[in-house]
């Protein structure tokens, strides 16, 4: 079920009613009540896949008791800890990434020289959201293992805390000391939290519509025919593409958090505006930080971190990326990708200048940048926007396909929107898009924070008349992170 669509609208005020009016005074209940939910919500897409998300949980379960249960014996501890990782990274990687393996030993023969054509290519759906419900069940084994966490014996809770419907198949990917925490206590109703959580949806769906769904078909159509255009097209695309991204996946994230606050959840925050970010390093401070922390927690700090020699923290920031690209897609532009950010972040690291920005934000004490942080926040956004390029493209040979177009038709001429309309109130729209944000760029989870009730007032009515004029029923409505 998508939330930008009529099912979800039907369902969300269903299900609030039933949560708070029918079972509020039972804990259990409640939760019973939120796992059937959230297992309409998944099944919606296909009932089918129910099964893998209930039995990760079930396994999770009870390997998380068999964890705690042999923390003295370090050998037995770790081999349940390796039995959650290998069913979860096993089921990941059948239905994410079997057919990338067959494909790739394929190309790897014929580029010896042999004639060898697939026949073991499997015609596997992938399910939505198994990178995050798999992630979020192995934080919880991984968190027993390493003694922060004391496993539950509620499985009726910790089945709420791998299903709960508002970040199933996005995210954020939660740990269990915040979100599992929360759903085993008792949960009382509060004005404000749902009423912050009702301004974040909202906030999410302009982002969705009114600046993923709107700049889509212009993507689409640059990306899909980079063969015919000149360079000041392409580089337009790929701009655009950056916002598109980013408010299609952020806005996914405030309406995730803006619905979990309407049921007493309070969710990590994912986004914390990266287009203002002075470095790379800064840039995945503040991008995607739900995955950005699951890597640092689990795979970057065991492998040593930093308190390692200076080549092996390199070695292991590289491979924090390239397993980054990994997850994102079965796909070698994926790879790539991460690969890009790896190079762009090292020498970040090496300056000493990775957690320079981690406790402030540009224009920290002033209404505007120095110009210093102008030209550090567009280089920045240039070098995360130019792997996007990879990001985008459906093979290497349309990345560098893309790029060469670039260089070798490098003139300007202007671009007519593929279903008619007016360029110049889109190139508006992201404007004015980009000062808003700056002006709200220190409080995420809070968009319409003005004390002025006519300030408030007006916004409220500037996002839903844009989500009316910008709504398009033509659209391809989907989440782009639901194919991860």
């Amino acid at each position: 079920m998508l939330f930008n669509s009529i099912e979800f609208l039907i369902f969300l005020p269903i299900v609030f009613l039933g949560y708070w009016f029918i079972f509020k005074n039972n804990t259990k209940v409640q939760n019973i009540f939120i796992i059937l939910a959230s297992y309409l919500f998944y099944g919606w897409w296909d009932w089918r896949f129910l099964f893998l998300i209930f039995l990760s949980t079930v396994l999770d379960f009870f390997v998380g008791q068999k964890i705690f249960e042999n923390l003295d014996d370090k050998k037995k501890a770790k081999f349940w800890l390796w039995v959650s990782m290998a069913f979860n990274l096993g089921m990941l990687g059948f239905f994410k990434y079997s057919n990338f393996f067959v494909d790739s030993f394929v190309d790897m023969v014929q580029a010896f020289g042999y004639d060898m054509k697939s026949t073991w290519t499997l015609r596997i759906i992938l399910p939505v959201g198994i990178s995050f419900y798999t992630f979020q069940t192995m934080s919880y084994s991984f968190d027993i293992y390493y003694k922060k966490l004391v496993p539950t014996k509620d499985f009726v809770a910790f089945t709420a805390f791998v299903a709960f419907f508002p970040q199933l198949v996005a995210g954020p990917i939660e740990r269990a000391s915040n979100l599992l925490s929360q759903i085993t206590n008792k949960r009382t109703f509060d004005y404000a939290q749902a009423s912050s959580g009702i301004k974040l949806i909202l906030w999410g769906f302009f982002k969705k519509l009114v600046i993923a769904d709107a700049l889509a078909p212009i993507v689409d159509d640059i990306f899909a025919n980079y063969h015919s255009y000149p360079a000041s097209t392409l580089i337009l695309g790929v701009c655009l593409f950056s916002f598109q991204v980013y408010g299609d996946f952020s806005g996914y994230s405030d309406i995730a958090i803006g619905t979990a606050k309407l049921f007493g959840v309070e969710l990590m925050s994912n986004f914390k505006f990266p287009n203002f970010s002075r470095n790379v390093a800064e840039y995945w401070q503040r991008w995607h930080i739900s995955l950005s922390t699951w890597f640092r927690h689990y795979l970057y700090i065991p492998m040593g971190g930093s308190r390692v020699s200076q080549l092996r923290a390199v070695r292991n920031i590289a491979v924090i990326f390239l397993v980054s690209g990994f997850w994102h897609g079965a796909n070698w532009t994926f790879i790539f990708w991460g690969g890009l950010h790896a190079l762009f972040y090292i020498p970040v690291y090496l300056m000493g200048r990775n957690r320079m920005y981690a406790d402030n934000v540009v224009g920290e004490n002033t209404l505007l940048p120095t110009p210093i942080e102008i030209l550090q926040v567009l280089l920045t956004f240039f070098l995360v926007t130019f792997s996007r390029i990879f990001f985008r493209s459906p093979t290497l040979t349309d990345s560098f396909g893309y790029i060469k177009q670039i260089a070798s038709n490098f003139t300007y001429e202007p671009y007519p929107h593929p279903m008619g309309y007016r360029m110049l109130d889109f190139y508006v729209l992201i404007g004015l898009f980009i000062v808003y944000e700056y002006l709200i760029r220190r409080h995420e989870r809070e968009p319409f924070r003005f004390k002025s009730k006519m300030v408030r007032f007006l916004l409220y009515t500037i996002v839903v008349l844009g989500m009316l004029l910008f709504y398009d029923d033509g659209v391809n409505r989907s989440f782009i992170y639901f194919q991860f």
